[in-house]
């Protein structure tokens, strides 16, 4: 059972418990873009987890009207909600973990490079103001394109005079959690057991599934179905956006899997040992400065950066492949970030 489903099963009765117990740390959660597509869904998993004592749902408008839903949930986490710039700093203070949703969603057409051009600007002031109000606070990004933000947010740290390569991850969890449930699909097994590391970065090719480490070694499957499944898992996001024909992009995997990364970032955080999910970081995995691998989560956010391990040939070419593209993605961002 995933960790996830096991915490929205036991969040009620558990957070009840919660209360008369002195041993929990006070973690308040703030998520930037909670009104849209992914953040209310996102706010309500949020509000499930019993490690968060307070939420706070920020967007330009509309938060109030979600905060006062999700705060009727009876679990162990109070909700404020914030709407507009003026309420920013508020929504921020105190934050332990801040994960930005925000943005534009992709539509029919789009590559995530499309998104570049709004979405850049939003990350670079919300980052602005997490620099100002909660320069401790650990970052989830989700706002795409994940390989041109999270360097756009580290920019901004760094003019701030603030940045900790410790505190920034770009939320690739969607990718494993595609990885897997397609691994799972074709070998007919349950996808709460496998385990599929994925490198690389967020978008099309750049995101490699290493289904040669899957922790299921009974299963052997041909080369053409791990191709299909790589393509599968680099195309799931078209996938989605394909399927809902114009109204909207992958909004409730994608909380599920940000729900998942950031319940592994309050573990760490917590001292709970062995976290490892894998994430979008600064990186010496590559000759890249940002890359997805597997990352240790600890106290202080990433403990330790772990390589990439064996690659079959297939996965080798792969990696050869993304290099190009993810290196294009990332000094996008930083030309952005500096220029604008």
């Amino acid at each position: 059972m995933s960790a996830t489903v096991s915490m929205l099963r036991s969040a009620p009765r558990t957070a009840v418990r919660s209360y008369s117990s002195s041993s929990q740390p006070q973690r308040k959660v703030t998520i930037l873009g909670a009104a849209g597509g992914i953040g209310q869904p996102l706010s309500l998993l949020m509000k499930l987890n019993p490690l968060v004592s307070s939420l706070s749902l920020y967007d330009i408008a509309g938060t109030p009207g979600v905060a006062a839903d999700v705060s009727h949930v009876n679990t162990l986490a109070q909700v404020s909600g914030f709407a507009g710039e003026e309420q920013l700093g508020k929504a921020l203070e105190g934050s332990d973990l801040v994960i930005i949703p925000a943005g534009v969603p992709r539509k029919p057409g789009m590559t995530r490079d499309d998104l570049f051009n709004i979405n850049a600007g939003i990350v670079k002031s919300l980052s602005a103001a997490i620099a100002k109000f909660c320069p401790n606070a650990l970052v989830n990004m989700i706002s795409n394109p994940v390989n041109s933000t999270v360097p756009i947010a580290a920019e901004v740290f760094k003019k701030a005079g603030m940045f900790d390569e410790k505190k920034l991850f770009g939320v690739t969890t969607l990718d494993v959690v595609r990885a897997k449930t397609f691994y799972a699909g074709k070998a007919n097994v349950e996808a709460s057991e496998v385990d599929v590391p994925v490198v690389g970065g967020h978008a099309g090719i750049t995101i490699l599934p290493l289904f040669s480490q899957v922790n299921l070694k009974s299963k052997t499957l041909s080369d053409e179905e791990i191709k299909a499944l790589t393509k599968r898992t680099q195309d799931g996001g078209t996938e989605v956006v394909e399927a809902k024909a114009g109204k909207g992009s992958a909004t409730l995997s994608m909380a599920y899997a940000g729900a998942i990364f950031a319940d592994a970032c309050l573990k760490g955080l917590n001292g709970a040992p062995d976290v490892v999910e894998c994430s979008f970081v600064q990186s010496s995995v590559t000759e890249l400065p940002f890359f997805a691998s597997k990352v240790r989560l600890g106290k202080n956010g990433v403990e330790e950066v772990l390589g990439l391990g064996p690659l079959s040939d297939y996965e080798k070419q792969g990696l050869q492949s993304l290099i190009p593209e993810l290196k294009a993605s990332i000094e996008k961002g930083i030309k952005f970030a500096k220029e604008s």
